[in-house]
């Protein structure tokens, strides 16, 4: 029998990701999907049947990954589609009736808290406070808290657009600056109320920004011109603004075809990549940041880091098998 394990998986808008830690924390295996939840959710509200294809065999999956290991706790949750999806329900039981794996939506403001959890790795004791931003596909937190092991949430606001919603919402698969500036417009009306409500400019000397997500991870191997998009080794990395700038001119002015040669885009980011860029350099603007460190780590790692802590806490680790938990819980929807 291996180490005990944990498990976390994160469905969002456009990927599910599936992080397996050991006691430790060490990991022992990380998966991400492009199950592309979101696609077409804007138009009509609910998931179409594809995505939910998608998302089920991107679970069952998972599924068959997480039996290989001794995982003793699991924790699955699901963010801003399934907060906006009329169906998200059926799509839930339909997911735990193939995987076992009950699955939590979560709102806005726990979705911040874990990433903020899993996120301050690499910049953890540098200020003593920080400004977080996570840029999904179907929404973006952005979260000033503390900077410490235990981060305590001073403000925190979900924005309605990602890169996936957006994208459909502005027609911005390729660029169209009268598009781009009503999306620009109503993410700039939302920083600059975060800024505001959180009173920023009493921390701004004091703060670290770190953006989570793989938009910041593309631009940072984009920057480096490596050749390739390595998100392990573009994690951690820190990116000046006048750099970002740049790296985003560039793809602003490409279409959507150079931009699926790109090999820091690809094909299937190719699609939303546009009004990403859009959403990332408003807020980094908006907030004032002159540079901002790229993280890999995100929610899975904040959950992956509770369910270890909470046993360690209890003394020992909770003795109860993956088939028993499974069998134990029932799908649950907030």
């Amino acid at each position: 029998m291996t180490d005990e394990c944990y498990a976390a998986i994160d469905l969002g808008t456009n990927s599910c990701k599936l992080l397996i830690c050991d006691a430790s924390g060490r990991q022992i295996c990380k998966e991400s999907r492009p199950v592309r939840l979101g696609e077409g959710l804007y138009k009509s509200n609910r998931f179409t049947h594809d995505a939910m294809v998608r998302g089920i065999k991107c679970f069952f999956d998972y599924r068959q990954i997480i039996d290989k290991y001794n995982v003793v706790k699991t924790r699955a949750v699901a963010t801003a589609a399934c907060r906006m999806a009329e169906n998200s329900a059926e799509f839930l039981k339909s997911v735990y009736d193939e995987s076992h794996i009950p699955v939590e939506v979560i709102n806005g403001y726990e979705e911040a808290r874990l990433n903020l959890k899993g996120a301050l790795s690499h910049v953890c004791g540098k200020t003593d406070f920080v400004v977080l931003y996570d840029l999904g596909g179907g929404s973006t937190e952005v979260t000033l808290a503390t900077n410490t092991p235990n981060p305590h949430i001073l403000h925190t606001i979900s924005i309605p657009w990602g890169a996936r919603n957006a994208s459909e919402a502005f027609n911005l698969v390729e660029y169209r600056e009268e598009n781009a500036a009503r999306l620009r417009q109503d993410i700039k009306a939302r920083i600059e109320s975060f800024v505001k409500k959180s009173y920023l400019e009493n921390y701004i000397d004091n703060v670290c920004f770190v953006a989570t997500s793989s938009t910041p991870l593309r631009l940072a191997s984009m920057i480096e011109d490596s050749g390739s998009y390595d998100r392990e080794k573009s994690d951690g990395k820190v990116l000046k603004k006048a750099d970002m700038d740049a790296a985003i001119d560039k793809v602003l002015h490409s279409s959507r075809a150079e931009m699926a040669d790109n090999p820091y885009i690809g094909d299937k980011r190719s699609y939303i990549f546009i009004a990403g860029c859009v959403i990332f350099k408003t807020i980094y603007d908006g907030l004032g940041a002159r540079e901002l460190t790229a993280s890999l780590k995100s929610a899975t790692d904040g959950i992956v880091g509770e369910l270890i802590e909470k046993d360690r806490k209890n003394g020992k680790t909770d003795q109860i098998s993956a088939g028993n938990y499974r069998a134990a819980q029932s799908v649950r929807s907030r």
